[in-house]
């Protein structure tokens, strides 16, 4: 691209007002906008009754040629569920708690400047977006995206339990306050799935995520086959049997997948130990995965709580989303 060519495009920013800092972020943009040799920036401010996507809409009828993210989780999936399919590039300057997209991507967590950088000079990359067709408790069909997680069940419970003040003291760590208060009250219940449309399964779970990427926060490799950019969803159903289960479930994502995977012995020790781990842990993968639920579940998409769902249908859009990465 002639430095000409680079003039005469300009980006978007949509962020966030409550998880940015304002002036830092302009600065920063502006001097990466300056070096990179792109036109100005256009800023696109989100609210309660716009969490990003008809932000994102006006920046795509505006003829940016790419959208910078600018905010926590929310805000990144808003962005790209109006990015879709559009061939328009999204950027990400994590703010969140969770930050989850930036973290499988390997982008910097703690330094605006860092990201900006690659917004303006990094390298496009292809990814795959989840997306969830669901019905909720009222009989209503809805279409979301999302970019790392689904749940239904006990994660969701846990999203909707964790307080916002504790995230804004501890981040992520308040999940785990999230978890205590969700645990008391969690219940086994019945659904029926398909996986890649084969003959419908009955179980009873706990919960079941499906997943389009699989690192979480604290460097949790949860589904460690997970990528972005396989058409594949990795699906775990959790059917655990008292606080036993749980801590059997807690075992194989710490340390199964994140310490023996490392090693040709490590994975012979987690093949011997297999058949206990998937009475408790099922792990599936496939382009989609329809899941009907006996009694309406909660159900969320990337730590966003969407209520009581009656089914869901999700698959993998491949390709859908183009992102940029470090150069």
């Amino acid at each position: 691209m002639t430095a000409s060519e680079r003039r005469n495009q300009h980006a978007a920013v949509v962020y966030n007002p409550v998880k940015v800092d304002l002036a830092k972020l302009r600065a920063s943009v502006a001097a990466a906008e300056q070096s990179a040799g792109w036109g100005e920036t256009q800023w696109f401010e989100t609210s309660k009754d716009d969490v990003g996507q008809a932000a994102t809409k006006q920046a795509l009828d505006g003829g940016a040629s790419m959208v910078v993210s600018a905010g926590g989780d929310g805000t990144v999936r808003a962005v790209a569920e109006a990015l879709r399919d559009s061939g328009v590039r999204m950027a990400i300057v994590p703010s969140g708690t969770g930050n989850l997209l930036a973290r499988n991507l390997d982008l910097p967590l703690g330094s605006i400047d860092a990201a900006t950088a690659i917004a303006f000079s990094g390298e496009d990359k292809s990814i795959d977006l989840g997306v969830a067709s669901i019905t909720t408790e009222a009989g209503a069909v809805e279409e979301h995206v999302f970019l790392v997680m689904a749940g239904v069940g006990l994660d969701a419970q846990m999203i909707a339990h964790t307080r916002d003040d504790l995230k804004k003291q501890v981040g992520w760590l308040a999940y785990v306050d999230g978890v205590a208060r969700a645990l008391p009250k969690a219940r086994p219940f019945r659904i029926r799935y398909s996986v890649a449309g084969r003959t419908d399964r009955p179980a009873q779970v706990s919960a079941i995520l499906v997943a389009n990427c699989g690192l979480l926060p604290g460097n949790i490799q949860f589904l460690p086959h997970a990528r972005l950019d396989d058409g594949i969803l990795d699906i775990a159903v959790l059917q655990p049997k008292g606080v036993l289960g749980w801590l059997t479930i807690w075992r194989r994502v710490t340390w199964e997948n994140g310490v023996l995977r490392r090693s040709a012995v490590g994975r012979r020790m987690i093949a011997a130990t297999e058949s206990s781990n998937e009475r408790v842990m099922t792990t599936l993968r496939g382009p989609d995965i329809r899941i009907a639920l006996e009694h309406p579940q909660d159900f969320e998409l990337d730590g966003d709580e969407f209520g009581l769902v009656q089914k869901v249908r999700l698959h993998a859009d491949a390709g859908a989303l183009i992102v940029r990465v470090p150069a």
